[in-house]
């Protein structure tokens, strides 16, 4: 269509034509005359792709200031990341976006902890001091959000990533802000066993006294995790599948994405599906890490009780070498009665209390521990038709990368002391043990 055409055109037809158009043809269109510059510098088109590729609902720049107009913010976002490709950008405030919109929702006291965006200098900064090269999905996840403040208390289960707790071993991991990230490579990986060539940085850790250490690999862009061995061998376990991550530091032409990046949109994902959720206890709130939807995690319903069962790969106490132990899991069991009680032929009861467990446990199809006794973890929980969980956690460790759990507890209705009938079995679902293709 010519510019002639254009004049002929009515102001609602410019404007639905300007609204369709993307920010290169808006701004092209502007230099045609003055009529289509104004219709081109529209605040509602300009909020329009601020929410689109910013996820803007008011104009602010990158470091939460407010601006002027939502023209202006796109301008200034442009510019501040101009030496990025803007579809990564994109990509990585969706991401931080969504994360921390559920954590609005959801768990703020974590949320609240996010730290602004660093700047490009505080970017140069550690790439200086560290002597590496940040993958380019790195830079712009921190120039975006500079990790966490958390507090040096033992737990404070503020943890963007979360943790797990099982008998006297508690962890919840944090994103490290980048002055850590310096701080807390020059103190680590010096110790660890790494060539200086390597180029490994500790991006997030535990905030508890259980040492759990994440290290980014600057050159191929692998996120590690260290097991039991970190300070021996500087042994380490893979967060994220090799062939997801490529273009690393870019200039091949493919989508920049290295394990840092897909390792917080899969950790996004699972949260807003559902699979991991925040927990209480004893009024310290945090991200749990135990799955809480199938497949990883298994309910059976008998006569009332329900059984909920899954487990996380522990890649801390974890030890390549060995091999009957080499990989560790914990796992988490949660029983409850159902608010109408339960029914044991015909006979309703309101209550129920454990007294036996049996568990089977194999590697692939080998049974490798079974268990047969009384209690568990040495208690006797009595439920009752409350809502209320009871929840305890246990670990076992495989000498190989797949198995599972299943089994069966022995209730009896009432109270051990105070039997209303013959006990009863509750099966507990078959769950998976298994090296995740995510370590978190």
């Amino acid at each position: 269509m010519s510019s002639a055409s254009l004049e002929g055109l009515g102001e609602l037809a410019i404007h639905e034509i300007v609204s369709k158009l993307g920010p290169k043809d808006a701004a092209i269109l502007a230099c045609v005359n003055k009529r289509f510059r104004v219709s081109a510098s529209e605040e509602i088109i300009w909020s329009k792709l601020c929410s689109q590729d910013l996820d803007l609902s008011s104009p602010t720049d990158p470091f939460g200031n407010p601006t002027p107009s939502f023209k202006e913010t796109y301008q200034i976002w442009r510019k501040e990341f101009s030496m990025y490709p803007w579809s990564l950008v994109k990509r990585v405030k969706r991401c931080w976006g969504s994360l921390k919109n559920w954590m609005a929702i959801n768990f703020p006291e974590a949320g609240n902890t996010l730290r602004k965006g660093a700047a490009e200098d505080d970017i140069k900064a550690v790439e200086e001091s560290l002597k590496v090269k940040l993958p380019l999905s790195t830079k712009v996840l921190y120039r975006l959000c500079d990790g966490q403040d958390v507090k040096d208390d033992m737990f404070s289960g503020l943890g963007l990533i979360g943790g797990y707790s099982f008998y006297d071993h508690n962890v919840n991991v944090y994103l490290l802000p980048l002055s850590h990230v310096i701080t807390a490579t020059k103190e680590f990986v010096s110790n660890l066993g790494f060539s200086n060539r390597s180029k490994y940085v500790v991006v997030a850790a535990s905030s508890t006294y259980i040492e759990k250490l994440f290290f980014l690999n600057c050159i191929n862009g692998q996120l590690h995790v260290g097991t039991r061995n970190l300070y021996a061998d500087g042994e380490t376990v893979p967060c994220v599948p090799r062939e997801l991550i490529s273009s690393v530091h870019g200039g091949d032409g493919g989508e920049p994405q290295d394990a840092m990046l897909l390792w917080l949109e899969e950790h996004n994902r699972r949260l807003h599906s559902g699979i991991i959720q925040v927990h209480e206890v004893e009024k310290v709130k945090s991200i749990n890490l135990f799955p809480e939807a199938p497949p990883l995690c298994s309910t059976a319903v008998t006569h009332g009780v329900k059984i909920r069962a899954s487990a996380v790969f522990v890649p801390e106490l974890s030890d390549l070498q060995e091999d009957n132990e080499k990989y560790w899991f914990s796992y988490s069991i949660r029983m409850s009665l159902s608010q109408e009680g339960g029914r044991l032929d015909g006979m309703p009861f309101n209550s129920c209390q454990l007294y036996w467990r049996h568990w089977i446990i194999r590697a692939d199809d080998a049974v490798v521990s079974d268990v047969d006794g009384e209690a568990v973890i040495g208690q006797y929980p009595l439920l009752s038709p409350d809502g209320q969980e009871f929840v305890y956690q246990s670990c076992t460790p495989l000498p190989s990368s797949t198995g599972s759990v299943e089994g069966s507890f022995t209730f009896v209705p009432g109270r051990l002391t105070n039997p209303l009938s013959s006990p009863f079995r509750v099966e507990a679902g078959n769950f998976p043990l298994q090296l995740p293709k995510y370590v978190f």
